[in-house]
């Protein structure tokens, strides 16, 4: 933990827990107004922290909040993705490219059938394109290159004919598809008037999963 010694003399004395509490506040804070918008008061008042010396104690400052806070959540969704096509590829679960891209699909919206963190996700995650604070391989290195790994190896399994660029593209094809997806629910919702508006998230997912393996299995015989 940092900061000085009179900081952890005063941090020390916060509630167990306190630390997750601070990341909680910033998600929502950072995604709402921005870091810059964000003070180092209005993250503690949020966590219900009493002392405004609890961020440097266990980040050290605002920007190392920001960025433990990325590093946290694609840590816990590379790890449930990774999961979920470790599931998929089980044999007694009889793996199919259907069933290992729906277990894919159905674990990337997983958190955004919870409308508040949805949103609140894609706020971050589009301040942050705009903004780039955060070091630049933190997403390709802390999510992206595992998960895709691990994807690859699981389709090559179970579509062998299919080439390693083509197996690539397609995952990057399947990803687009999915971001889409979130970027209209959190677009749309609350609105009305047509039915782009009211798109169920499993009927997505299972239009998104047949549509890419019938593409992919035309890729596998060369057409």
């Amino acid at each position: 933990m940092k900061g000085t010694k009179a900081e952890k003399t005063e941090a020390s004395r916060e509630l167990p827990g306190t630390r997750e509490q601070l990341l909680e506040a910033a998600e929502e804070l950072f995604a709402r107004k921005g870091f810059d918008g964000t003070s180092i008061r209005d993250l503690v008042e949020l966590a219900g922290c009493k002392n405004i010396s609890a961020v440097n104690y266990y980040f050290g400052d605002k920007k190392e909040l920001y960025e433990e806070l990325f590093r946290d959540r694609l840590r816990e969704t590379r790890e449930s993705r990774l999961e979920a096509i470790e599931a998929a590829m089980e044999k007694r679960n009889k793996p199919t490219l259907e069933k290992l891209l729906g277990a894919y699909a159905e674990d990337f919206l997983k958190p955004f059938k919870d409308p508040k963190r949805s949103q609140r996700f894609m706020q971050l995650f589009f301040r942050e394109l705009a903004e780039r604070r955060l070091p630049k391989n933190m997403f390709l290195n802390e999510m992206a290159r595992p998960t895709i790994e691990a994807l690859e190896k699981a389709i090559s399994a179970v579509c062998p004919k299919i080439g390693k660029q083509d197996i690539l593209m397609s995952i990057l094809s399947i990803t687009g598809q999915l971001v889409h997806i979130m970027q209209v629910r959190v677009l749309f919702e609350g609105t009305r008037g047509h039915s782009i508006v009211s798109i169920d998230i499993n009927e997505a997912v299972e239009h998104i999963v047949k549509f890419s393996a019938a593409g992919m299995r035309v890729l596998g015989k060369g057409s």
